[in-house]
Order: C-alpha cells, then sequence, then structure tokens
C-alpha cells in the first residue's frame, strides 16, 4: 500500500470496525499527546488498554495499564503507535508473535516505517502510519 495517502474509505472502515484498542508509549501526563488521545478515544466508545512498561498496574484514564501487548488478556482489534518510528520494526514482530493479532496496525504522527508495514501488511494487518485517530475520526466519522 501506499503510506503517502490513504484513501477516506480505508481510514473510516478501520475507525468503525474497531472496538478495543492497545495504545503503546500511553503515559499518564494530561499534557502529553498519548494521555489526550486516549481520552477521546475514550469519549466515543473505544475500549482502551494503555501499554507502558513504567506504569503497569497503575491507571492512566481508570484504565490499567500493562508492560507489553503479550500482557493484555482479550483480543484487540487496533494497535496504536505513540513510539518513535524505529521502534515500529521491533513492534511489528511482537505483533506478529500474539496469538490473535489486531486487525490494524495504526503509527501516530511521525511514525512511519515502510519496511515494518510491508511485513504488518504481509500477515493480513491493516496499517495506517503518520495519522492521527484522533484528528481522522472527526474528519471522517463526525
Amino acid at each position: 500500500m501506499n503510506h503517502d495517502v490513504y484513501p477516506d474509505h480505508y481510514l473510516a472502515d478501520i475507525l468503525r470496525e474497531t472496538r478495543t484498542i492497545a495504545i503503546v508509549g500511553a503515559s499518564p501526563k494530561p499534557e502529553r499527546p498519548s494521555h489526550r488521545v486516549m481520552a477521546f478515544l475514550l469519549r466515543k466508545g473505544y475500549r482502551v488498554i494503555p501499554v507502558n512498561p513504567g506504569h503497569a498496574g497503575r491507571t492512566i484514564l481508570d484504565q490499567t495499564v500493562v508492560a507489553r501487548l503479550a500482557d493484555i488478556d482479550e483480543p484487540v482489534d487496533m494497535v496504536d503507535v505513540f513510539r518513535a518510528a524505529h521502534a515500529l520494526p521491533a513492534l511489528v514482530d511482537e505483533i506478529l508473535a500474539l496469538p490473535n493479532p489486531p486487525k490494524a496496525i495504526w503509527g501516530q504522527l511521525s511514525v512511519r516505517d515502510d519496511k515494518a508495514a510491508a511485513t504488518a501488511e504481509a500477515a493480513g494487518i491493516n496499517v495506517v502510519m503518520d495519522r492521527c485517530p484522533a484528528i481522522e475520526y472527526p474528519r471522517l466519522i463526525g
């Protein structure tokens, strides 16, 4: 897929079909983008699971934080990535090792690695990079 431009229907379908989102790099600090996006997604009715090894066992926005994706005990539809782009290849490997990989990986603004995306797509996972669901949701869904 060309990750320079996404058809609106591609993004909207992911947002509509997603129910549970793991946010990798979730922060308890309200001023951080991951915190604001998590709050937005919760307000829109998504189940959101924060993933951050430094805060595992604590809560962010009343949601219990897990250390890694493998610690989540329920299926996840989408993994939203708030990590540096260079972390994406290892994260894709971690995602592919899950017993039930998500339907989508969403890399936040500036999170892009085309090779990692190709690996995920070869496994049947939809990939979005360098976009924010808190920007795309209002634009596409309302």
